[in-house]
């Protein structure tokens, strides 16, 4: 065993819901399900804002961009999570490992940074309605998106480098059923602590800040709406957020909770630890498709016609 223990693994071990291993198979039902409706949920998204060119607005373009990160998202947990739960294959090579690490935390940011966009969005919009859309042109909503991506690519790129200069150890046993980098550094039993202090700056000098200027945001906004005498017309402005403030407390409150629970958890549940990381990973990419064609008129009455479209040419 001593031996052993200065060995590298070549692969690590995904672990599935503790406690639930003979329930595997049919918690794969639910989870694929999960998954199919995330996947054609952004997918209408998508479809309806691209087909529809009264839709190719600044608004609907950030939300353009949510569903092809949260589609991202999804198709980076997809690969383990249904080995470990459809075929109860729980190796992961450590390169693969580092590989979907890289992508989940570059999809993460990259909604965060969407999240931002959206707020400044909706700032713009309430505070300078008739500068709307001389303020955010085609042009600039583009350089925003791409400025945020290659900031999420490049913030994320050192991880998989720091990564790979350590050396893990036996058990290699991962705590969720899919990479995430805090999980893998925490098998490494040689030094970490740059690992460690530049995971921090990352969810600083990104997630965190972007909350905070999310923060701004409403705050400003609340300013500008209790300026409107009218109170239908401070309604009005106030209900074309519910749509956003859902999707930031979809995505930054298992965010911050898997982030305690990681940091301060650890004698917590190991049941808790994988309930919060599915939650995390799953839940933003099924519900916000959810959310803004239940909350957004437009989205809706769109979605409907195309449905109302196509049971009348199968009727006829």
């Amino acid at each position: 065993m001593a031996a052993s223990n200065h060995t590298s693994p070549a692969v690590f071990l995904l672990t599935g819901i503790p406690g639930l291993e003979n329930a595997h198979a049919w918690l794969s039902i639910p989870l694929c399900s999960m998954y199919v409706t995330a996947i054609l949920g952004n997918c209408t998204i998508l479809f309806i804002i691209r087909t529809d060119p009264s839709l190719h607005q600044p608004m609907y373009f950030f939300l353009s961009m949510l569903a092809v990160t949260d589609l991202g998202l999804s198709a980076s947990t997809l690969p383990t999570m249904l080995s470990i739960f459809t075929f109860n294959v729980r190796e992961v090579h450590i390169d693969a490992c580092i590989a979907q690490l890289y992508f989940i935390h570059t999809f993460s940011l990259m909604e965060s940074a969407v999240l931002l966009a959206m707020a400044f969005d909706r700032f713009v919009a309430i505070h300078q309605p008739l500068r709307y859309n001389s303020i955010l042109t085609h042009a600039t909503v583009a350089r925003i998106g791409l400025g945020f991506a290659v900031r999420s690519v490049l913030m994320v790129m050192p991880t998989p480098i720091l990564l790979r200069r350590l050396r893990f150890c036996f058990p290699n046993i991962l705590s969720h059923s899919f990479c995430l980098h805090q999980d893998v550094m925490k098998l490494s039993c040689s030094d970490r602590r740059i690992n460690s202090i530049y995971g921090l700056f990352v969810v600083i000098s990104t997630m965190g800040l972007d909350s905070m200027l999310i923060v701004l945001s409403y705050v400003m906004i609340i300013k500008t709406v209790l300026s409107i005498a009218s109170k239908e017309e401070r309604l009005k402005a106030l209900n074309t957020c519910v749509s956003h403030i859902c999707a930031v407390l979809i995505f930054y409150i298992p965010m911050i909770g898997i982030s305690m629970i990681h940091r301060f958890g650890k004698h917590a549940s190991p049941f808790i630890h994988v309930f919060m990381a599915i939650v995390y990973v799953l839940v933003p990419p099924v519900m916000n498709p959810v959310v803004y064609s239940v909350k957004t008129k437009q989205i809706r009455q769109r979605i409907i016609q195309k449905f109302q479209k196509q049971n009348t040419m199968d009727k006829s």
